[in-house]
């Protein structure tokens, strides 16, 4: 629902080129359909891995495991990181690993299976007071980018039909093709800037997670904006985000 409330935040051309969303929990309302598929691959496996060891395994939290060791970060580096807040040590295995519960790359292989399932089961929406700000950036001539650490990316834009909006895209995908660190590292947001052909210190980060203003704040942009969807706003500042917001209908554009 977008957000009635009076903007507190002004975008304007003379101090910005160029607007860099993140894709999930910013434009496209896909974190449930994560949220989901997360939860049943890490319960499952948690669940199993209990019986073989014989101890005991708390299932996987959607409001706090999903936000402080997932949310943001590249899949398999949302793995590592889970199991590592476990004490759970799997072998990586390789990219080519079938879904299953055997290394790292099989639960990311996995987890991607589940929530290709739930998109095209379910599909992905937009939020309306992110669309509605990028129209105004368009018809202000400040330039938009989309980013995402999802491999999955190209297929969620086009279940919003959102993708044509955005004149850059640089997704998960590309970060393997170009050895494009995850999240905290800037990196993504830079390989963004640098294919719309603007400088860093005038574009402006959109972010929901933690690691993404994070990153922002790392990459010395102009402005970083927190979107709080779920995520603690104070943790989001205190974290990075020069403006926090709880819909981007409070951000205007002059």
């Amino acid at each position: 629902m977008t957000n009635s409330a009076t903007p507190t935040t002004v975008l304007t051309r003379d101090r910005f080129d160029a607007v860099i969303f993140d894709m999930d929990g910013v434009v496209t309302d896909t974190a449930g359909l994560h949220g989901k598929s997360w939860k049943e691959m890490f319960d499952r496996f948690l669940e199993e891995y209990a019986q073989k060891t014989g101890g005991k395994q708390e299932p996987f939290d959607l409001g706090r495991d999903y936000l402080e060791y997932v949310d943001g970060k590249p899949r398999f580096d949302g793995v590592r990181s889970f199991l590592a807040s476990r004490g759970i040590s799997l072998p990586e295995g390789s990219l080519e690993d079938e879904p299953g519960m055997d290394s790292v790359f099989a639960l990311g292989n996995w987890k991607n299976e589940l929530f290709g399932k739930l998109l095209r089961e379910e599909g992905a929406v937009a939020y309306p007071g992110t669309l509605d700000l990028i129209r105004k950036l368009h018809a202000a001539n400040i330039k938009t980018a989309i980013i995402s650490s999802s491999k999955n990316a190209e297929a969620i834009l086009r279940s919003a039909n959102v993708l044509e909006l955005f004149e850059v895209k640089v997704d998960g995908v590309d970060s393997l093709e170009l050895d494009i660190k995850g999240k905290p590292a800037p990196d993504i947001f830079w390989r963004a800037a640098e294919e719309l052909d603007v400088e860093v210190p005038r574009a402006v980060v959109v972010e929901d997670a933690i690691s993404g203003v994070q990153a922002g704040k790392a990459g010395k942009f102009g402005l970083v904006i927190g979107v709080s969807r779920g995520t603690d706003p104070e943790a989001l500042r205190r974290n990075g985000a020069d403006v926090v917001v709880a819909d981007l209908s409070e951000v205007s554009v002059a």
